[in-house]
């Protein structure tokens, strides 16, 4: 893949993914945390701000902004030795709401298919019709 077609920004997105990724998991030891895992990486077009978005599982988003965010200065050094650049992002955590969004999303689909089923059980199934003459 051409460089061209592959901006700079979305390679170093993807590369602060993985290097953000492995230092959480190692550096930060708040017990209040949970399991964080880092959805996306958006770098700004000049390579200064990384928006980091994360879901939470096993703790409060609240709670896991607040120590992202107290940890976010910290994580800048060893980023950008773990990468090798010079100037590493500053770094902006938010909440991927899109995994919330689906999870509410499955579960309305998830209830809408009960309440439908359970409207129907007395209704004829498999062509069933009553209404029709058996042989």
């Amino acid at each position: 893949m051409s460089t061209r077609s592959y901006p700079r920004s979305r390679r170093v997105a993807q590369q602060i993914q993985r290097a953000l990724s492995e230092l959480i998991r190692r550096d930060i030891r708040d017990p209040r945390l949970g399991m964080v895992t880092l959805t996306e990486v958006r770098m700004s077009s000049d390579l200064s701000y990384a928006k980091v978005y994360y879901s939470v599982l096993g703790g409060e988003r609240e709670q896991a902004q607040e120590i992202l965010e107290r940890a976010a200065e910290m994580l800048r050094g060893p980023l950008g030795r773990s990468l090798g650049i010079r100037h590493s992002p500053e770094l902006r955590f938010v909440p991927d709401e899109l995994i919330e969004s689906g999870a509410r999303l499955s579960a309305l689909i998830t209830q809408a298919v009960r309440d439908d089923a359970a409207r129907h059980v007395d209704e004829p199934t498999d062509g069933d019709d009553p209404a029709e003459p058996k042989p």
